[in-house]
């Protein structure tokens, strides 16, 4: 087997240097009234308030300062944040960027990428239609590819997140995030079990897209077919092999969430935090609401991922249970 280049927690902090003046210090928050419901002190590290609105501009802007090529063109594939926080980097560093995004991607996710600057490919929806015309992409320009999830550059930008949540609190005893292709988990749990080895890593996906969790407890990857059926529009991606063997190591627990679960802790949030975050960031609050990340009287740490929601879909706000209801 091909060994594969994994990040450190070295890179990690060579990242949150990299990224210094060119990615926001987001707030770290608490809220008594959602304490009270969970029975837990819970403290939200805000990266719906990050810049295009997601932790992803850490990760994207980290590779990009890594990248060398002479066409100053870079390409990548994403459901939306990933392809916005590129384009922004792109942008701000004189790069051209191209984009392919799956047709039943989030509009509002798709204007924040053509309002970044970026040239957006449109495709079929689910990984290999992805890759497919990401290929045709590099064929066509000759553009350097920043992956969105499954990139050693990638992992150790989004695990800064983490390393400031940290930093301020070292008492955390829990720290969780959502997973889709794993970027954000791998690198949270770089830094977490680096600052505080006994901190424990969990990580939360939709039930509908599970492969991170049947991965993680079977202890061989699996990927997913086509656009798993979730709200959570931006963990329909399948684990990395990066963020895979990075799991194995330094993760304690993938668990996972109902579609119901999910609409309701955006509603939760919205009444609790006064904080409307995409359906993404909703998935572990709702493990957190139902008791099944940390004990009574713990510390735990949330990486609130992003903050683009399209209102006009937004179950909650309809009374809705769930996208399709």
């Amino acid at each position: 087997m091909t060994a594969i280049d994994l990040p450190t927690f070295d890179d990690v902090v060579a990242a949150q240097g990299r990224l210094s003046g060119r990615v926001l210090r987001t707030p770290v928050m608490s809220f008594p009234r959602f304490d009270a419901r969970v029975g837990r002190r819970v403290l939200f590290k805000c990266e719906n308030l990050q810049h295009v609105g997601a932790f992803k501009v850490r990760g994207a802007t980290n590779a990009l300062l890594q990248l060398a090529s002479d066409s100053k063109i870079v390409a990548t594939h994403s459901s939306g944040n990933h392809g916005a926080a590129l384009a922004r980097a792109a942008r701000e560093l004189g790069w051209r960027c191209v984009v392919v995004a799956p047709r039943d991607a989030s509009p509002v996710k798709l204007q924040s990428i053509r309002a970044e600057g970026a040239e957006l490919v449109s495709c079929e929806p689910g990984l290999a239609a992805r890759e497919a015309a990401l290929a045709d992409v590099v064929t066509r320009t000759g553009a350097a590819v920043v992956h969105p999830f499954d990139d050693s550059r990638v992992i150790a930008g989004q695990g800064t997140a983490a390393l400031e949540l940290l930093s301020e609190h070292p008492d955390i005893d829990v720290i969780t995030a959502p997973v889709g292709g794993g970027g954000l988990m791998s690198g949270t749990a770089i830094a977490s079990k680096a600052m505080i080895p006994e901190c424990r890593v969990i990580g939360v996906e939709p039930e509908t897209a599970d492969d991170a969790a049947r991965s993680f407890h079977g202890g061989t990857r699996v990927g997913i077919q086509g656009s798993p059926p979730t709200i959570a529009d931006g963990l329909r991606g399948s684990i990395g092999v990066r963020p895979f063997a990075l799991f194995r190591a330094l993760v304690d627990d993938v668990l996972t969430v109902s579609e119901s679960a999910i609409v309701s802790a955006m509603r939760i949030a919205l009444e609790d935090l006064r904080l409307l975050i995409e359906p993404s960031s909703a998935v572990p609050l709702a493990a957190l609401i139902d008791g099944r990340i940390g004990r009574p009287g713990e510390t735990i740490g949330v990486i609130v991922s992003g903050g683009n929601v399209d209102l006009s879909v937004c179950p909650f706000l309809a009374g809705r249970a769930s996208l399709n209801a």
